[in-house]
């Protein structure tokens, strides 16, 4: 089978069963939304993220969102609703966590990629243990685009001597006092390599990043909470590497948990 070549083209194949038979019995048992906010300790920023989250049999499908995108009625509504049915949903947000939850339970990832560890620690520890895991998928590169600026990725970016640009709707500065760009795909052609959040399947710019990395070369790299069932699809088709952090995700909670990478060929 053919790699996807957009996320409305692996919809249609999920439609048409080139991922399993499941997609005609498979409904959507649990749905929630998660708000987190964090400053950790020692950080001068802080920031927050909210989540929703489908659970398709033994999966669960995430995707962010912006605060105050989702009503509550949108989410419950989900609650026993063929997947089928929501890959339609107008909400992309809704489309694209039931897409991962369902492609999270016909593909689980402790099939597919290396599970690691996240050691138990602080909200910091963890987060820098986890970036780190992140940098390494990385092949060596002159300047990387970060795209959802999290300050421990720009942080092992910084002690690998590798110079990026940040960029984040949210636009504001980093915690080294850098302006954070709010254009990524106007950033694209000042760097040789692009480090996405997964975030950028629900706001329209995985599209862009993707014809830009197939028709440059350049290495697309993703660390993927939302979609994290999801990306593993286009890697060899544009992508280059993927960290999938299926929920529940680190920030939850201080004891260990697991990600699972997908390591391109130059990884380092």
């Amino acid at each position: 089978m053919s790699a996807p070549r957009s996320l409305a083209d692996l919809i249609e194949k999920v439609h048409n069963g080139h991922y399993g038979e499941e997609i005609a019995d498979a409904a959507v048992s649990v749905g929630f939304l998660t708000q987190q906010g964090v400053r950790h300790a020692s950080r001068n920023t802080s920031y927050r993220n909210h989540v929703l989250s489908l659970r398709v049999a033994d999966a669960v499908g995430s995707c962010a969102v912006e605060p105050g995108e989702l009503a509550e009625d949108v989410v419950l509504d989900c609650v026993g609703t063929p997947v089928a049915e929501l890959l339609r949903h107008p909400s992309a947000a809704v489309r694209v966590a039931a897409l991962d939850g369902y492609l999270q339970s016909v593909r689980p990832h402790h099939r597919h990629s290396e599970e690691v560890a996240v050691g138990r620690g602080s909200s910091l520890q963890k987060s820098l243990h986890r970036a780190k895991l992140v940098v390494d998928l990385l092949p060596p590169v002159r300047r990387v685009l970060v795209i959802g600026v999290v300050n421990s990725l720009l942080h092992h970016l910084r002690e690998r001597g590798i110079d990026y640009r940040a960029c984040d709707y949210k636009g504001g500065r980093t915690e080294w006092g850098e302006p954070v760009h709010t254009d990524a795909l106007a950033e694209l052609s000042e760097c040789d390599a692009v480090l996405a959040s997964g975030m950028v399947l629900g706001n329209g710019t995985f599209q862009p990043l993707l014809e830009h990395t197939r028709a440059t070369g350049k290495p697309l790299v993703f660390f993927a909470q939302t979609g994290s069932g999801i990306l593993p699809c286009f890697l060899g088709a544009g992508v280059t590497a993927v960290s999938a952090e299926p929920y529940p995700f680190f920030w939850l909670d201080g004891g260990p948990s697991s990600l699972y990478r997908y390591p391109g060929e130059d990884a380092a």
